[in-house]
């Protein structure tokens, strides 16, 4: 592990100054990051017009360009994206970042991903296909095994998911919906995808449309989201399948803050071998909420505090089943505001792929036993009813639940459900009360007294 003293000094190439939040789990101090003076700054030469580039500019690629800024910048600075009069936009096929070195996207430039699958082949022929030919894709942006890179800027990275492929006849969601009644296998890139890349920096920088996931990291010690717009679909009421928003895994020392997140899958689902994760002050909006799994095992010392969540599908939800679970330990939710949410709480080791879960096993087999400790909901309020449900996975593996201040408003009784779970109500109460098989509770839950208000917390998505 990176001692704190040590990533100080190494975010110091990114201009971050090294203070404590109160209370977070990540263990490095982390504030604010600064924008770093620019190596280069390379000038637009496409024009976009309501979010689209004109078909004869879409083989004018800027890639080689770009990379080459990146491979030719000095440590600490940043290649600037910038508009040239109406020139507006850039056009990339893969792109990859390098150690200490910030792509800069500045307002009013959008980077466009490249409509051309055959770009993101890491296989000739095998990305934006189903079936067996199917093979991974290369993500728009990756960062490996390097240190300190960063995305920063008020500008736009756009993956365009919905835009019709080159040489298909159809878009990548397109081709993510159709594979779905069958479970067919298919390929689609993901915006950006890190692995060993300690010290990675995403500042206020939009995100909009990829084909798949946002941000997939992995492996990473110290990734902070500080700002970050997310918005996918941009166009409202377009299906845009299996854009989960930022997922780390197997990492540690993790931040998101400051960042508003609306998409068409987990607004934030944390993966497998999370640990010290800090979810502070964020707002979700059209998504599957505030998700831990289904690749829940070998997760703890997160915390969630200060999120509002406007008509996701679920609120708090840990997911997983017997073939990809395991333990979870020490997760606190704090001072969560919510509405018009169907499942304001969801824990269930009985995860089946769909949206949102049940508490009933299934009769799935698999060696991974899903075992969730130490988990504590405080100052949570929902101001609509909706589902609440907590499940262990059988008697010898509770779920283990706190309650402090927890209310969920016109919320019946037949929509609590619970089994195999160990839940305690603290001192601030809760305005429902848990029954069920193998379920042990507060005999009754005090009633609710807590200073918490969602007053104003509810705000449109901000661009």
């Amino acid at each position: 592990m990176i001692r704190p003293a040590v990533l100080a000094l190494s975010f110091a190439a990114l201009s971050v100054v090294a203070i404590a939040p109160i209370g977070a789990q990540d263990t490095r101090h982390v504030t604010e990051p600064v924008i770093p003076a620019a190596c280069t700054v390379l000038k637009a030469k496409l024009h976009a017009e309501n979010n689209a580039l004109r078909e004869e500019d879409e083989q004018k690629l800027d890639t080689e360009r770009i990379q080459h800024a990146l491979d030719s910048c000095g440590s600490g600075k940043a290649v600037a994206l910038r508009a040239d009069g109406a020139q507006n936009a850039f056009l990339s096929g893969p792109l990859e970042l390098r150690e200490s070195v910030t792509l800069l996207v500045d307002k009013g430039v959008t980077l466009y991903g490249s409509r051309d699958p055959k770009l993101y082949d890491t296989k000739p022929g095998g990305c934006g296909t189903s079936g067996p030919e199917s093979s991974p894709c290369r993500p728009l942006i990756s960062v490996k095994d390097v240190k300190n890179a960063a995305i920063m800027g008020d500008g736009a990275i756009d993956g365009r998911g919905g835009s019709q492929l080159i040489g298909k006849s159809y878009s990548w969601w397109q081709q993510s919906r159709a594979a779905e009644p069958t479970n067919t296998k298919y390929s689609a890139p993901r915006l950006l995808i890190a692995s060993h890349a300690d010290g990675l920096i995403l500042y206020r920088i939009r995100l909009h449309n990829s084909p798949n996931f946002h941000v997939a990291v992995s492996n990473t010690n110290g990734f902070t989201a500080w700002g970050v717009h997310l918005l996918t679909p941009t166009v409202r009421g377009t299906d845009a399948r299996n854009t989960d928003g930022i997922d780390p895994g197997s990492s540690e020392n993790v931040t998101v803050t400051k960042s508003w997140i609306d998409n068409g899958d987990d607004n934030i689902a944390i993966k497998a071998g999370v640990r010290h994760m800090s979810v502070i002050d964020n707002h979700f909006y059209s998504g599957h909420g505030m998700s831990m799994g289904s690749e829940a095992r070998d997760e703890s010392d997160i915390l969630v505090d200060t999120l509002t969540l406007d008509h996701t599908t679920s609120g708090v939800r840990i997911k997983s089943n017997v073939q990809r679970g395991g333990i979870v330990r020490s997760v606190t939710y704090r001072n969560l505001c919510l509405r018009d949410v169907p499942v304001p709480i969801s824990i269930s080791p009985f995860y089946n792929g769909q949206t949102t879960d049940g508490i009933d096993d299934l009769g799935m087999k698999g060696p991974l036993t899903p075992d969730y400790k130490g988990i504590r909901i405080e100052n949570f309020i929902s101001l609509t009813p909706g589902i609440v449900q907590v499940a262990g996975l059988n008697a010898e593996h509770p779920t283990e639940l706190t309650l402090d201040g927890v209310e969920v408003r016109g919320i019946k009784p037949e929509q609590v459900r619970a089994r195999y779970s160990s839940i305690t109500v603290g001192s601030k109460g809760a305005n429902f009360t848990f029954t069920g098989s193998g379920v042990t509770a507060t005999t009754a839950a005090p009633k609710v007294k807590m200073d918490f208000s969602c007053d104003n917390k509810f705000v449109p998505y901000q661009d």
